[in-house]
Formats: structure tokens, sequence, C-alpha cells
């Protein structure tokens, strides 16, 4: 009865397992269509955009963004700005004048130096015999222009002796010739009254007066030329001294221009030469870094719009990007750069090809707002960024 009732639910237990399925092909277990539309569809999810929740935040997002692109957009519009930039002064390039050998050379590569510093003594051979000699010719021209005055003075001398000497004929031939004139004045009024060899006389003397008296004359113009003559000696000496003068001053600048010294303050870069190198005319030696930089920016033709001069600018320097520099614009030229070009193009052959052009704009650091760039080791060449602010 027990072995009966144990098989019973066996079978039971088999049928209830075996139910609804039946076995497919691979041995495995189908569930019945009648148990497939029992089950409730659970997996099945309302869609996301169906939910309030996901418009909100689409709409709070997009609005945002709207809005930071516009402010960012006004932002914006109140700044020009260009990597094309750079930081720029002018060059002092350093060359001597007189051939020689370099006999000191300052040891002050990339270090700062005041105007008037001594940075290269040249050696030429034969300066000071140069020198020498133009004194000399100096001195030899001052003796001929004293010697001039003296043969001035002596022509007066002579003049004024000669007009001295000349008072004596001059009053005979004067005394002659009124004697001459009462003798013919009474021959007229009564020819008995003077004798004709009494006539003769009188006008042999009134001749012969009159010849001492020219002669005198003479004598008299001969010093006066004299004296002309003189005073232009006198003049073509002071000629020959300032000539003299002057070649005594070159040879005092030629010494001078033996010494070389910095012309201007800065930073002394490029040192190409040392003690004992041989220079000519012309060789550059050194260059100097002025203290006085500024940055030039080349902006595109459509960024000049609204810029002008005095606007604020903040330059960023690629070296020191942590370092805001403060400035201003000092200038904008005016052309652009292609004009001043070596060879400038000829748009008017070939095909036409519009392209924006760059302009300098000229950029001076402010180091009353901002750091001072003489602390930084910044020099031309080196790339920056300006912002300017045009609105």
């Amino acid at each position: 009865m027990t072995d009966q009732t144990n098989h019973s639910e066996n079978d039971h237990d088999d049928a209830h397992k075996d139910d609804g399925r039946k076995p497919d092909r691979n041995g495995e277990h189908q569930q019945s269509d009648t148990e497939q539309q029992d089950e409730p569809d659970d997996d099945k999810k309302p869609s996301v955009f169906k939910k309030p929740l996901f418009w909100v935040i689409l709409i709070v997002v997009v609005g945002g963004l709207i809005v930071g692109g516009v402010l960012y957009w006004l932002h914006a519009r109140q700044f020009e700005s260009t990597d094309d930039a750079f930081v720029d002064t002018h060059i002092v390039r350093l060359a001597p004048q007189v051939a020689g050998t370099l006999v000191q050379v300052a040891d002050i590569d990339n270090r700062h130096v005041e105007a008037g510093r001594l940075l290269a003594v040249i050696k030429a051979s034969g300066r000071d015999a140069q020198v020498a000699e133009a004194q000399a010719n100096e001195s030899q021209a001052r003796a001929q222009f004293a010697q001039a005055q003296a043969q001035v003075t002596a022509a007066e001398a002579q003049r004024q002796q000669a007009a001295a000497q000349a008072r004596v004929p001059m009053a005979a031939a004067v005394k002659a010739q009124q004697d001459l004139a009462r003798y013919e004045a009474l021959l007229r009024l009564d020819p008995s009254a003077v004798a004709g060899q009494q006539l003769d006389q009188a006008r042999a003397t009134a001749r012969q007066t009159a010849a001492d008296a020219a002669a005198a004359r003479e004598q008299i113009d001969t010093a006066t030329a004299q004296i002309s003559v003189a005073r232009k000696q006198v003049g073509a000496a002071k000629s020959v001294i300032d000539a003299r003068r002057a070649q005594v001053e070159q040879a005092n600048v030629t010494i001078g221009d033996l010494r070389l010294t910095a012309p201007v303050a800065g930073q002394v870069v490029n040192r190409s030469v040392n003690v004992g190198s041989y220079v000519a005319p012309g060789t550059q030696l050194m260059a100097i870094v002025p203290d006085t930089m500024w940055v030039t920016a080349n902006f595109k033709e459509t960024q000049l719009t609204l810029m002008k001069i005095g606007q604020p600018v903040d330059i960023h320097v690629d070296a020191y990007p942590g370092v805001d520099f403060k400035g201003h614009v000092d200038s904008i030229q005016r052309g652009a750069g292609q004009a001043f070009a070596l060879l400038p193009p000829q748009n008017a052959t070939g095909n036409y090809v519009k392209v924006v052009q760059r302009v300098p704009v000229r950029i001076v650091f402010d180091a009353k707002n901002g750091p001072d760039p003489k602390r930084y080791p910044i020099g031309p060449g080196m790339s920056v960024v300006p912002t300017v602010k045009v609105r």
C-alpha cells in the first residue's frame, strides 16, 4: 500500500513537471502558448521622452548654453586679439670707424650697461704721429698769419710815410701853378709887365712840381695797394689756420674713435670679438638691446575698425604665461605691411585673390599699471599675444 502511494506521488510530480511543455529537437522544453498569454508584461518601461523631468532638464541646459553663448559674445566683442605679435626695439649695433687691433674688450656678455660705459679700445698705428703733424701744421699756419699781419702794419706805415713825403711836392706844385696863373693874368693885362723868360721859368717850374706831385701820389697808391695785398694774405693765412685746426680736430676725433662706448643704456648681446682681434671700419663688434621696448602686433585690417590710440591692452608673453603685462596702443601704421616689402605685390597682373592684410600696431608697456618688463628677461623677437579693449 505504501509502495503504491509513493509510486502515485512520483507519477503526479512527473506529470506536473511535464505539464505544458513538450520537448523540442534539442531535448528542451518550450512554454505553451497559454502560459505565455497568462504571464504579465513586466519588462516593458515607459519612454524617457514622456517623462516631464527630462524636458525640464533639457530646457535648462539649452537655455544655459544660449545665455552663456550670448554673454560670451557680448564679452568677446569688446576685445581684439592676435598671436601675430612680438617684442620689438631698435637694436644698437656697435662698429668701429677706424681699423686696428683690439687691446681691451669689456667682459659684459648679456649684462646691463649704462650709457657711456667703455666697451672696447682699439690700437691704431700712426695715429699719434698724425695728431702731432696736424698740430705742427696748425702752428706753421699761425706763424704765417702773424707774418701777414706784420706785413699789413708795414704797408700801412709805408703809406703814411709816402703821404708825408708827398706833402712837399704837392704843395710846391700848387704854388707853381698859382704863380703861373698870376703871370698869365698879368700878361693878358699888360704884355710888357711880364718878361718872356720869367713866364717860361714859371711854366717849367709848374710842370716839374706837377710831375713830382704825381710821383708822390703814385707812391701813396702803391703803398695803399700793398696794404690791400697784405690784408688778403692775412685772410688767406687765417683760412689756412682754420684748415689746420680742422685737421687737428679730425686727428683728435680719430683718436677718440679708438675708444668705443655704449651710446645707450641696455643689455650687451651678440659679442663677436675678443682681445687681439683685428677689426676694420664697419665690422660689428657687439650689439646693445635698449631698455625701451614695445610690442609690434600685426592685426588684421578688419580688426582696426574700433581700435584707437590710447586704448588699454593686456599683454601675455609666451615665456611668462602667469604674468599679465599691461600696455596701451601707441600708434597704428598707415599702410599694410606688404606695402613696405622689398618686392611689393603687383595685383594688376595675373589672377587676383583677395587676402586680408595685416597692419602693424605699436603697443607700449605700462609699468605703472602692471609688472615692469625690465624686471624680466624679455627681448626682441619673443612671441606675445596682445588683447586690445576696443569697446
